[in-house]
């Protein structure tokens, strides 16, 4: 099961709301659990960079399977592995805040990361983002709410 293209739009909405609401301009990325990006969106004012790495933290996180936190803890603890990883992985691999596996269940469905704040408002941003989707009820194409699907991201 993966992430509608519906849903990685909710996320990055709720992820751009609180983003306006910090003052801060972000990019948001949102790829499935093979680090495909499955949606983009960049607020007006955003920097320019902030596309490339917030889909670069993404697939980082989906790939390996572990938050930015965790994923940068990795990183120090093994900085010989990730100066190899993206030769095997075959994508720029970078650990950075604001990246979070997105899950239902025990399953990852992808990750969510976003680049253009300060590392704490991009970690808000993500869990706001998040926060939307695991409250957010699914509509079929005629406006009826579609039967919940025990969406958790924990």
């Amino acid at each position: 099961m993966s992430l509608t293209l519906e849903e990685a739009q909710t996320v990055i909405t709720g992820a751009h709301e609180h983003a306006g609401k910090l003052g801060a301009r972000v990019t948001v990325a949102i790829v499935d659990e093979g680090g495909h990006l499955q949606a983009l969106g960049r607020m007006d004012g955003a920097p320019p960079l902030s596309a490339q790495i917030a889909e670069t933290k993404a697939a980082s996180a989906a790939l390996i399977r572990r938050d930015g936190t965790s994923l940068r803890q990795m990183q120090e603890a093994w900085p010989a592995f990730f100066a190899q990883v993206d030769k095997v992985a075959r994508v720029p691999i970078m650990a950075g805040a604001g990246s979070v596996l997105i899950r239902r269940a025990d399953t990852v469905l992808g990750a969510v990361a976003i680049s253009g704040g300060m590392p704490e408002q991009d970690d808000e941003c993500a869990e706001a983002g998040l926060a939307v989707l695991t409250s957010w009820t699914p509509r079929e194409p005629d406006g009826h709410a579609r039967p919940a699907t025990g969406r958790d991201r924990t």
